[in-house]
């Protein structure tokens, strides 16, 4: 597959990966051939980029997800119907909830040697639901590097799903749901339920906390805040890169979002998580555009763990036949050469 911008996709393209709606249903599946009225619903309801299938590229068809295509549906859904009854002022199912944890972190710990590749396809309406499952997952794997037990994770995944329980509260009211405003009001909807530990509500009081004080709400330094709140710190600020929704001007890959993590180390995140998490994030996902410092351009479609710099890179050349032909260039191996450009 090959993640395009949306303005380079054509009618004809085969969609790579299944768009879900707001709901958790499937709005559009994988290996639909697109018309031009599926490419235009797609850029009117927000989607800037899509994975588009490539019959040079079958085997990343096969590529490893660390979360079932049955667990992202449960989780937006139950994410729909927990933010749902926030804004109508309804308690929210806290049974549903530990239930849809219990299957997320399953698969996080079957699957824990998976490098994270944000690669789900946001719309305007699923985005914030899937930038909850998408910050639960990041902190949970940082969970099992860290090597917290059973009860922490469960703790840990249950509070980074939430970490933004207070922002659709503040809307309903009409009010601004700035950091300081929406981390104080999760606090007290997580505190209130009694099924949850209180360090779950600290996670949505304390996310948007520096680790040098700078922080919101309540200008805390280092271990005053309190681990998995370092933790869904660094998955968060990750996700907000990667979409816009951060102080960035701009969407940014993830090899840019990584290096201006690493410059908030000790900071306004913590050194000790950030190194775990470079560890575990691909920094190259499989089906980006590179260029080579051999002047190459090629498609990531390997990953090696521990070494998330160093993807396998198939490059694509023209022969004398005016046929097309392909090798790999593995950057663990071929250590002098490196990957100069993203493209697209």
């Amino acid at each position: 597959m090959k993640y395009v911008d949306i303005e380079a996709v054509e009618p004809g393209d085969i969609l790579g990966k299944t768009i879900y709606a707001v709901n958790g249903t499937v709005l559009l599946s994988s290996n639909v051939q697109l018309t031009v009225f599926m490419i235009s619903t797609l850029r009117r309801i927000g989607v800037t980029n899509v994975y588009i299938k490539d019959a040079s590229m079958q085997e990343m068809e096969e590529q490893e997800e660390i979360l079932s295509e049955e667990t992202k549906v449960g989780i937006i859904k139950q994410m729909s119907e927990t933010m749902d009854s926030i804004r109508s002022g309804k308690d929210f199912n806290s049974r549903s909830i530990s239930l849809t944890i219990e299957d997320l972190l399953f698969d996080v710990i079957r699957n824990k040697d998976v490098l994270v590749q944000l690669n789900d396809i946001r719309t305007r309406d699923n985005a914030e639901y899937i930038h909850a499952m998408n910050v639960c997952m990041i902190s949970s794997l940082l969970g099992v590097s860290l090597h917290l037990n059973q009860v922490q994770l469960k703790e840990l995944a249950i509070g980074a799903l939430l970490h933004d329980l207070g922002k659709p509260d503040l809307e309903a009211d009409g009010e601004n749901g700035d950091s300081k405003r929406h981390t104080w009001r999760g606090f007290e909807l997580l505190k209130a339920k009694r099924e949850f530990s209180l360090l779950i509500a600290h996670v949505a009081f304390q996310h948007h906390e520096h680790v040098d004080g700078t922080g919101e709400p309540r200008g805390l330094i280092g271990d005053q805040i309190h681990l998995y709140s370092r933790i869904v710190a660094v998955a968060n600020t990750f996700d907000n890169l990667l979409t816009g929704d951060s102080e960035a001007s701009r969407r940014l890959l993830p090899h840019e979002a990584c290096e201006q993590m690493m410059a908030m180390s000790g900071t306004r995140l913590d050194r000790e998580i950030l190194v775990h998490f470079m560890r575990i994030v691909s920094i190259y996902p499989n089906g980006v555009s590179v260029r080579l410092t051999t002047k190459e351009t090629g498609i990531v479609v390997g990953q090696h763990r521990g070494l998330p710099g160093r993807p396998i890179v198939r490059v694509l050349q023209r022969e004398s036949n005016d046929s097309l032909e392909s090798r790999e260039i593995d950057l663990a191996k071929h250590t002098t050469v490196f990957i100069e450009q993203v493209l697209g």
